[in-house]
């Protein structure tokens, strides 16, 4: 194999981390009582006879598609000719019974174990990742280290992933599977095998080759592997060790018996049970010294941290699982050295390993020399810069404070106690917790209690809550309350929600024996209190800990409604003495009411509690006439706003009491402005204070509550009038008049913003469907364009609303296709009447479509896409051969990539093209031929029909007639979109005309379609053709009276193969002038209502508009409002 294929490799320099670190172990030759064999190979007197290479065939079962498989732990072909099912298949998936496939196993081996063996060495190289199969002669014939390099050259070179690496719940499984198979292996060996001196010799001689490998692969695995191994040694160790005891117990108990009682059989037989179990203990120790030394001593630093972590979690296990042995100063420095290790997985194994020792009070005595050496770095470990590191350091010091205080320093316990104020909740709370056990587990319960009853104290928490607000003072940290209680909630959260003995230390003056608190203990105290409140009212952390609120739990939900009934009932009461007491004090009244917030206020009233609900509004009052801090008035400010809840009964009350402040307080501050006013300049102190103090509550409340009622705009504004025009006014009365009228105009425009606006559809509706009528019968065309002008802007509104990602199932979106659906049925139902307008109508919301660009390039659908299923509105308004036209101008718009595209934001264009194409093909209509011909239609098609070449240069000169048309006629794309209101409509002319004007490179305009006689045919010729259907209304009469109205009438006659109008959109401006008068002339012909209106009715019937069933010349069929 060339060097291309082999894997990627370890430098020998990379598989150890610390060159040093085990130079204190020294290798010892493995000790047993018997010869041990080569490892690899089976004894001389074991070995088998080698077979014939004509047997080669039936002998090598490691080989592929021919070697032993495993079902269910047999050997078994998967299906004929097949590959087998090995052993790693079994394994990886799981389906079977660990404990059916070991036992199997142990069958196979019974009756042949080298084949067994190589199923399992084979076992490992295939969880590796190794493509290779090791075969039956190189079992037998090569080394370990030949086998390996061998096994080194089969590695898939593409892919860096092995087993233990893949991602995926399927590989997770097969590790736990990977290592129940080693235990359950060595757990069902235990008694017979493992001591045959041939299995466990090539097993582990084999993984000790594998972990020395430059492989990661075969490294990691092998390492895994042999852990595990150790592992189930270990328990294996353990129990000959409690055997071996009892033995031993029982010998000495027969031994010590009386001569003549004593069983010298009984006593021989324990004593070879005895030696038996000496014998496996040593050949277990040997084994397990063999692993130790062979591969943990070099792995634990290997360059790869899962190796590591793999060595440090294993050896926690057999110190805790066999502590005897284990559990030295021998085998903790492997962990105290890697406590320093440079990745954050390993050193979390580490401490979650020593947790499991130190969490055994018993093992303190072995650990303490561990403690002593490397206390220091465990405490620093708690500042460490990866989260889950930090909070295990602060979990083992806790343990370690527990099972001995002495062992921490008062400097070691400061360095956790302000982690309670970390931002990152788990650190916090792990500190919170090694508070507690430091500050609060030492006092006795019962004494505490009894103590408090001597005092007359209800509550035992005193001394404690004594101590966690010299705490709290001592960290100097006061802004950080919160973040105290948040960080004790979990482990002292029966001391955080004692209110009652809070109130009792805050209200009842101290007994004999008691310290009294000082003011700023009291402070402290208050705003502890209060944090308490909030967190058993709100449930979840305070800002800035957390990512936010997290959906309680039913059980939590409960113990939330609890605590918040809890806290109401007692601070009904509390509260107001609390703000009597302390009413003089604005720093403890600004917090302690915060606390009306987090009350349940129903139980005013279900509990019958308006007494105290009256004492609360009353000592309130009083702090709002003794403060005029800021804090303290906004805080009285809001208690108002929560007490005047709508939701609550005690509104009315509330509201009442709140009333009667205000006026007292406007009258009180329209009297001083009058007075400051009238003195002018020469105002005193008094005149300014009365003023400032006065507006400064008025302000505050005014923040929280509607007081425009009371007019205070007023008299603001005449304070800061005077000052202008004086430049007297002080600048702090300034500042408070500015901040009182920039409130009282936030009000107004509240309640104008949250006012639905007048709406008269009943009195004025048919003035505006009389309005549209006039219009369109002044002008359709531009009747038509201000209708999809209308819609555009209503479109505009709402993308600058809800942005260009427009929900089309959106109740708004919804109301635009309905005013649509709405306008369309203004057409009416003669679409020949209304063709020009109609195909008019949809060049400008194609146009109008298409007008941007999408920012982020051509393959995103432009902003306006959306309003084609606006358009699609009036698609059944247009003839078919129309469609079939606007579809072409449609196209003109498109690119490749947009007609390819079918994703949900490109819908609207595949609806609206859909609704073009649908019927667009074929269509054969006349206005004068029916189903059934007549003969005199037949006389008139003979003699009225021109030359067919004639014909041809016609029809040719009427395509597209209607887009040229609109080259003269200014399209509202080009113009500016003004805001949709009456206005609009009525200026529209004149703005357009304006507009125009300065763009004279758009063609026409208003002004040309009112003063061309051109474009006043069609009105004209309308006029003429109903002055001759008055003087002879038989058709052929009119034809013969007006022979230019039959020239047109035969031009819009149909051949049985040619549709009339086949592309109205793209005639030229000459083509225009020469054929508008007999266009027009066509578009508004009123044949008898006898015949053909009952023809067209039934050749073109309109499936799409809901006033189809209603004739109506007024194209008002069905009401719009």
């Amino acid at each position: 194999y060339s060097s291309s294929r082999m894997p990627i490799l370890d430098s020998t320099n990379e598989t150890t981390a610390h060159s040093d670190a085990g130079s204190e172990l020294e290798e010892t030759e493995v000790k047993g009582k018997r010869k041990r064999g080569r490892p690899g190979r089976p004894p001389s007197a074991n070995k088998k006879p080698r077979k014939s290479p004509g047997d080669k065939s039936r002998s090598e079962p490691g080989t592929r598609g021919i070697g032993r498989g495993r079902a269910n732990g047999h050997p078994q072909q998967n299906g004929e000719g097949g590959d087998p099912v090995t052993l790693f298949e079994v394994v990886k998936l799981g389906k079977s019974a660990m404990q059916s496939v070991v036992d199997d196993w142990i069958e196979s081996y019974k009756q042949d174990r080298d084949i067994a063996l190589l199923d399992l060495i084979n076992f490992f190289i295939q969880c590796s990742g190794c493509r290779g199969t090791v075969r039956i002669e190189m079992f037998r014939n090569m080394q370990n280290a030949e086998i390996i390099r061998k096994m080194t050259e089969e590695f898939d070179e593409d892919s860096g992933d092995y087993p233990l690496t893949m991602p995926g719940p399927q590989w997770k499984k097969f590790r736990s599977n990977f290592c129940e198979f080693i235990g359950v292996l060595i757990r069902q060996c235990q008694y017979s095998i493992i001591y045959d001196e041939y299995m466990m010799d090539t097993v582990i001689s084999l993984l000790t080759g594998l972990s020395d490998s430059q492989v990661r692969a075969f490294r990691h695995t092998s390492t895994l592997a042999a852990m595990k191994l150790m592992t189930a040694l270990v328990n294996v160790a353990l129990n000959l060790s409690i055997h071996q005891d009892n033995t031993q117990r029982q010998y000495e108990a027969e031994r010590n018996k009386m001569i003549g009682k004593r069983a010298n059989e009984r006593l021989e037989l324990l004593l070879q049970k005895r030696k038996e179990l000496q014998e496996n203990q040593d050949e277990i120790e040997n084994m397990m010294n063999s692993i130790f030394k062979g591969i943990f001593v070099h792995r634990y630093r290997d360059a790869i941290a899962e190796i590591r972590a793999v060595c440090i979690e294993e050896i926690g296990v057999w110190m805790k699982m066999y502590s005897d042995a284990f559990l030295n100063d021998s085998y903790l420095k492997y962990v105290g050295w890697t406590l320093h290790d440079r990745q954050g997985e390993v050193r979390l194994k580490c401490l979650k390993a020593l947790q499991s020792l130190y969490t055994n009070r018993e093992l303190f005595p072995k650990l303490e020399l561990f403690t002593n050496r490397f206390k220091d770095r465990i405490v620093s470990m708690t500042l460490d810069k990866e989260y889950d590191v930090a909070v295990e350091a602060i979990r083992l010091v806790t343990l370690i404070l527990h099972g001995s205080e002495e062992a921490l320093s008062n400097e070691d316990c400061e360095n956790v106690y302000h982690l309670v104020y970390s931002a990152h909740r788990p650190v916090a709370v792990a500190a919170g917790e090694f508070l507690h056990k430091k500050l609060f587990s030492r006092h006795d319960p019962q004494a505490e209690e009894a103590l408090a009853k001597r005092r007359g104290r209800n509550s035992p928490n005193g001394n404690l809550i004594r101590m966690l607000v010299l705490f709290f003072l001592e960290s100097e940290l006061h802004e950080h309350a919160a973040y105290l209680v948040d960080s004790l909630w979990e482990s002292s959260q029966e001391l955080l929600k004692d209110w009652e003995c809070m109130t009792e230390l805050l209200l009842e003056e101290p007994v004999q024996g008691e310290e009294a608190m000082s003011d700023r203990q009291e402070s402290a105290l208050i705003e502890l209190m209060v944090c308490t409140i909030r967190q058993a009212a709100e449930a979840h952390p305070p800002v800035g800990r957390g990512t936010g609120k997290r959906v309680l739990t039913a059980k939590e939900r409960k113990t939330q409604i609890d605590d918040r009934n809890k806290l109401t009932e007692h601070f009904i009461i509390a509260l107001p003495m609390l703000l009597s007491k302390y009413s003089a004090d604005a720093e403890k009244v600004a917090n302690l009411l915060q606390i009306p917030q987090y009350f349940d206020l129903e139980i005013y009233s279900t509990g019958r509690m308006e007494k105290h609900l009256d004492a609360l509004l009353k000592q309130i009052k009083f702090v709002v006439e003794k403060h005029v801090e800021s804090d303290v008035l906004e805080a009285c400010s809001k208690t108002y706003s929560i007490l005047c809840s709508e939701e609550y009964t005690i509104q009315n009350r509330v509201d009442i009491a709140h009333s009667q402040l205000i006026d007292e307080f406007v009258d009180r501050f329209n009297h001083s402005v009058e007075d400051l006013l009238q003195e002018g300049e020469e105002a005193d102190d008094d005149d300014i204070y009365n003023v400032l103090s006065t507006l400064k509550r008025l302000t505050s409340f005014h923040n929280a509550h509607d007081l425009t009622k009371w007019d205070l705009f007023s008299n603001c504004y005449r304070l800061l009038r005077t000052g202008i025009e004086h430049g007297a006014m002080p600048e702090q009365i300034v500042v408070q008049a500015l901040q009182c009228s920039h409130y009282s105009i936030l009000w107004q425009l509240v309640k104008i913003t949250e006012g639905s606006p007048s709406k008269y559809y009943n009195d004025y509706g048919d003035i505006i469907k009389e309005t549209l009528s006039k219009t369109r019968q002044i002008d359709k065309i531009q009747c038509a364009k201000t209708l999809i002008l209308s819609l555009q802007q209503l479109f505009n509104e709402l993308v600058q609303e809800q942005g260009p990602n427009l929900d089309r199932t959106s109740a708004h979106v919804s109301g635009i296709k309905e005013l649509a659906r709405r306008f369309a049925l203004t057409f009416g139902l003669d679409q020949i009447k209304t063709r020009e307008a109609v195909a008019t109508l949809h060049k400008d919301g194609i146009e109008f479509a298409f007008k941007y660009q999408n920012q982020k390039g051509q393959e995103y659908p432009p902003p306006n896409l959306a309003f084609l299923e606006v358009l699609s509105e009036f698609s059944s308004k247009l003839l078919r051969q129309d469609k079939k036209t606007v579809h072409s101008y449609l196209e003109k718009f498109l690119t490749e990539q947009m007609m390819e595209r079918r994703e949900d934001v490109w819908l609207p264009l595949i609806s609206y093209r859909n609704s073009l194409v649908t019927g667009g093909e074929d269509d054969r209509m006349s206005v004068n031929s029916g189903s059934s011909s007549s003969k005199a239609s037949s006389v008139r098609n003979k003699k009225g029909r021109p030359p067919l070449h004639k014909k041809r240069v016609e029809d040719e000169s009427l395509e597209g007639s209607w887009l040229n048309r609109n080259d003269t006629i200014q399209t509202p794309g080009a113009l500016q979109t003004p805001q949709l209101t009456s206005t609009v409509l009525r200026e529209n002319t004149r703005q357009m005309g304006e507009q125009i004007q300065e763009h004279e490179s758009e063609h026409g305009s208003e002004q040309d379609f009112l003063h061309n006689p051109q474009m006043q045919i069609s009105w004209l010729g309308q006029q003429k053709l109903e002055d001759l259907n008055r003087k002879d209304r038989t058709g052929m009469n009119y034809m013969k009276g007006r022979s230019g109205v039959r020239h047109a009438v035969r031009g819009l006659m149909e051949d049985d193969a040619e549709p009339i109008f086949e592309d109205v959109m793209m005639s030229s401006r000459g083509q225009l002038e020469d054929m508008n008068e007999e266009f027009e002339d066509t578009m508004v012909i009123d044949l008898p209502p006898s015949r053909n209106r009952r023809e067209r009715a039934e050749l073109r019937p309109d499936f799409f508009d809901s006033a189809a069933i209603i004739e109506d010349d007024s194209g008002f069929g069905m009401p719009m409002f």
